[in-house]
C-alpha cells in the first residue's frame, strides 16, 4: 500500500469516528496573527506547539525557507489575503535552525533533474532564472531580515501591520527572535 493509500484509509477511519470536532473553528485566525515559516517536516507539529498555538488560532503559510523571494509570490498573495480578507494584523516570519534552504542551490538541483529524466533543454526554456529562482540563502539571520523587509514594505501592506522575525530551533522550538 502507498503513502497515500494509507492516508486515505486513515482520513476515512478519522471521519467516521468524528476526529474532526475538536479542530472546528472559522475562517477567522483568533489571535488575528499569520506566520509564515519553512515547510520543514520538523516543524509540522513543532511550530504550533512552541508558539502555544491551537487550530483556528492562527493563519499558517509555509514555503521551502519561510521566504518572499518576490513581492507577486503566493506567500506574500497569501499574506495579503490574511491582512485584508481575515483581519490579521500581526506577522511572524519564523525561519528555523539547519534549514535544508540555507546553502540551497540550482547547480544542485540540476544534477538530481538530469538524473531523473528533466532534459536539459527543459531547464533552459524555463520562464524564470533557475540560477536565481531555486537559490537559497547562506545567513539564516540575514534572510529572516530580508523576508521582514519585504513584507512590511510591499507597496500593498498597510503600514499598521507588525512584522517581526524569528529563528526557531528545530529542536527545542527555542525562538529567538531576529532584530
Amino acid at each position: 500500500m502507498s503513502n497515500i493509500d494509507e492516508v486515505l484509509a486513515f482520513n476515512r477511519e478519522y471521519v467516521a469516528s468524528k476526529g474532526y470536532e475538536k479542530h472546528l473553528t472559522d475562517k477567522y485566525p483568533d489571535k488575528k496573527l499569520a506566520v509564515l515559516s519553512c515547510m520543514d517536516t520538523r516543524l509540522s507539529v513543532l511550530l504550533q506547539d512552541a508558539l502555544g498555538l491551537k487550530n483556528g488560532d492562527a493563519k499558517i503559510i509555509k514555503n521551502a525557507g519561510a521566504l518572499v523571494p518576490s513581492p507577486w509570490d503566493s506567500a506574500m498573495r497569501s499574506l495579503l489575503v490574511a491582512v485584508y480578507e481575515l483581519g490579521v494584523n500581526e506577522i511572524m516570519v519564523v525561519a528555523h535552525t539547519n534549514c535544508g534552504a540555507c546553502h540551497m542551490s540550482f547547480h544542485h538541483f540540476k544534477e538530481e533533474m538530469l538524473k531523473r529524466g528533466i532534459p536539459e533543454q527543459a531547464m533552459k526554456d524555463c520562464p524564470v532564472d533557475l540560477d536565481a529562482w531555486l537559490e537559497g540563502f547562506h545567513d539564516t539571520e540575514a534572510s529572516v531580515r530580508r523576508t521582514v523587509e519585504a513584507i512590511a514594505r510591499h507597496p500593498l501592506m498597510p503600514a499598521d501591520v507588525s512584522v517581526r522575525g524569528f529563528i526557531i530551533d528545530s529542536a527545542t522550538g527555542e525562538l529567538a527572535e531576529v532584530n
